[in-house]
């Protein structure tokens, strides 16, 4: 998961310290945050990735963080210590709910969910929620991307999860919200090691992504593409 941000470091030291993790520091425009001994791909956690921009946040990001708890106890520790750590209780209309709805100190939604059976043992992130017009179209399309399964839809959420249920959901929510501008998060997907970019590029086409242009120009060693939704992501050199 990748994420837009003014700086990579801040934003790196702030959420390694949110989920316990370990934050790397590549160089001024890039910081990773992932657990301690994580391997891709024989690992189940999300490693979160910070890119320095230029451009500002200006409207609701699409694709947010749901952290997981334990018990309303933990609930409210977790609340409470990020409160410390500089992110702020926030306000998008969500009404009475019984999770708590945040900004990291960058503007970054995300939510701290009340203790759910579902989540035990995603570890502290849940869930990677997508906003959609249509979550069955994206479900679709990101099973073929993934090879992730679609499990039962909630109110109109439909969840999707690693073939061996580890990690965290990758959830499409319905939104009415109309997608206005590129993303500042997003996902990124990689061939295994014996792949190649461009048969992967290929595959996806035929599921249903397009080429998109960021700006990203001709020498970059990844390719951009726009998923059933509009929403960009990237698929990287093989690992």
């Amino acid at each position: 998961m990748v994420i837009d941000a003014a700086d990579p470091r801040a934003a790196a030291e702030f959420w390694a310290a949110a989920l316990g993790w370990e934050a790397e520091i590549e160089d001024d425009d890039e910081a990773s945050v992932a657990p301690a001994g994580f391997v891709y791909p024989g690992s189940s956690a999300l490693p979160l990735v910070f890119v320095r921009v230029a451009e500002p946040k200006t409207v609701k990001n699409r694709i947010h963080l749901d952290l997981n708890s334990a018990s309303p106890e933990d609930q409210a520790e977790i609340v409470g210590r990020l409160l410390g750590l500089g992110a702020v209780k926030i306000d998008i209309g969500q009404g009475n709910v019984p999770w708590e709805v945040m900004a990291d100190p960058f503007g970054n939604e995300f939510c701290v969910l009340e203790p759910r059976a579902e989540y035990t043992g995603t570890g502290p992130v849940a869930a990677v929620v997508v906003d959609c017009a249509s979550p069955s179209t994206m479900a679709r399309f990101w099973t073929a991307a993934a090879g992730w399964t679609v499990g039962e839809p909630d109110e109109g959420l439909i969840p999707l999860r690693s073939p061996d249920n580890a990690g965290p959901f990758l959830e499409m929510l319905p939104s009415a919200d109309p997608k206005r501008v590129k993303n500042r998060v997003h996902l990124d997907v990689a061939p295994y090691a014996d792949g190649s970019v461009a048969a992967e590029v290929e595959r996806l086409k035929a599921a249903g992504a397009k080429l998109a242009d960021i700006g990203q120009g001709p020498d970059v060693t990844w390719v951009v593409l726009s998923d059933a939704d509009g929403q960009e992501f990237c698929v990287l050199s093989p690992r």
